[in-house]
C-alpha cells in the first residue's frame, strides 16, 4: 500500500520543523542566467548574437538546498568551499539575505563554482561552467572540518549534497556522519557517484535510479528485490529512497518491504531543483521528530508543487498543505487520510 500521512500529523510535523537547525554540507554554486535576444548570426563564427537584456543569480546546488531549508522554517547552517571572488561575494550576500548563515563558507584557492546560463527566446544557447572540481588540498579540508564540527554541534539534522566538485572527499564524509551520529541526529545524503560508498552510517540515502544503477553496475528490479540486502550491505545506510521521478518515490529499508510514495505532481513545467527540495524537507522532517517514511511523504508532496515552477524554486509549509489538501479531494472518500 502506498505511504500515506493524516492532515494533523502533517500540520504538526510542518509546524514542529520551523526553528529546527539544518546543517547543510557540499557543493555550493552560484548559478548566473543571461536572458535576452537573437537578432542576428555573428560575422566571427556561424552563432548567434545574444543582446542580454537581464541578468539574474540564483543559488545552486548545497546553496538551493539551504535556501529550501530556509524556506521550510528551519535555520540552515551551510558549509561549503568559496573562492576569493566576486562570485564568493554574491553568495553570501544572497544567503544572508535570506536568513540563512553564511559563516561555514571557506575561502580555498579556486574560483567559486559558477554556472552561467545564456538563454533567448525561452531556449538555453549555452552554458558556461567556470569551477575546479578537484579534491580540495589538507589544509583546506582542515578548515572545512572546523566548520562543520561547529555546526553539527548545533545542529537537528545533518545533509550532505554531493556535485562532484571536491568538498566531500572521504575525511569529510567521514567525520561530519560521525560527528552527527554521536549526537544523535539524522544524516541525509545526496549522493553522486565519485564517493557514491563512502556514506555508511547515513540515515537516509537518496539517489536517483539511474545513479544507483550506475553505481552498482546493474539494474535495479524493485518487482523482484533479491539483491537489494547486498546493495544495502554495500551502501551501509539505514534507509534508501530512490527517486523514480514520474513515478515517483520508492523507500527501501534492509529488512523491510519497498513502500511506495506515488508522485504528488499534478503538472510538471521543470524538474530542475526538486531533488534539492526533497533533500531540504526530508532533513527538517526528521528534524521535527518524524519517521523516515512520514519524511518521504512530505518531501514527495514538496517535490510536486516544485515541478510546476520554473527553474530551481522554493517550497513553503503552506504550499505543501495546499497540495495535500487538493489531492485529498481527488481521492475517494474510503480512500481519503484525515
Amino acid at each position: 500500500m502506498p505511504l500515506s500521512i493524516s492532515r494533523d500529523r502533517l500540520v504538526a510535523l510542518l509546524d514542529a520543523g520551523r526553528g529546527r537547525r539544518i546543517t547543510v554540507v557540499g557543493d555550493a554554486m552560484l548559478d548566473v542566467y543571461l536572458r535576452g535576444d537573437v537578432d542576428r548570426i555573428s560575422p566571427e563564427a556561424p552563432v548567434p548574437v545574444v543582446r542580454v537584456r537581464e541578468r539574474k543569480h540564483a543559488l545552486g546546488g548545497a546553496a538551493n538546498v539551504a535556501q529550501n531549508v530556509v524556506a521550510a522554517g528551519a535555520r540552515c547552517d551551510l558549509v561549503a568551499a568559496v573562492g576569493a571572488d566576486r562570485g564568493a561575494e554574491v553568495l553570501r550576500t544572497m544567503l544572508d539575505a535570506i536568513g540563512a548563515a553564511p559563516d561555514g563558507l571557506v575561502q580555498v584557492d579556486r574560483p567559486t563554482t559558477t554556472k552561467t546560463r545564456i538563454v533567448a527566446r525561452a531556449q538555453q544557447v549555452v552554458r558556461v561552467d567556470e569551477e575546479d572540481d578537484g579534491d580540495l588540498a589538507p589544509e583546506e579540508i582542515a578548515r572545512l572540518l572546523d566548520a562543520v564540527r561547529r555546526t553539527v554541534a548545533a545542529a537537528d539534522a545533518l545533509v550532505l549534497e554531493d556535485y562532484n566538485k571536491g568538498v566531500l572527499v572521504a575525511r569529510v564524509i567521514r567525520e561530519a556522519i560521525d560527528t552527527a551520529r554521536s549526537r544523535g541526529i539524522p544524516v541525509i545524503v545526496d549522493p553522486k557517484y565519485r564517493n557514491f560508498f563512502q556514506y555508511h552510517g547515513a540515515t537516509v540515502f537518496k539517489p536517483n535510479r539511474r545513479e544507483l544503477e550506475a553505481a552498482l553496475g546493474a539494474a535495479v528490479d524493485l518487482e523482484h528485490p533479491e539483491a537489494l540486502p547486498e546493495t544495502f550491505r554495500r551502501l551501509g545506510v539505514d534507509y534508501l529512497l530512490l527517486t523514480l521521478g514520474e513515478q515517483g518515490m520508492a523507500l527501501l529499508a534492509a529488512d523491510g518491504p519497498i513502500r511506495r510514495v506515488p508522485t504528488a505532481a499534478r503538472e510538471v513545467y521543470d524538474v530542475v531543483g526538486a531533488g534539492d527540495t526533497v533533500t531540504a524537507y526530508l532533513a527538517t522532517t526528521l528534524a521535527a521528530g518524524g519517521t523516515v517514511a512520514e519524511a518521504a511523504v512530505v518531501a514527495n508532496y514538496a517535490a510536486g508543487v516544485e515541478v510546476a515552477k520554473l527553474g530551481a524554486a522554493t517550497v513553503s509549509p503552506d504550499e505543501i498543505l495546499a497540495a495535500y489538501d487538493d489531492s485529498q479531494q481527488d481521492l475517494a472518500p474510503r480512500d481519503r487520510v484525515v
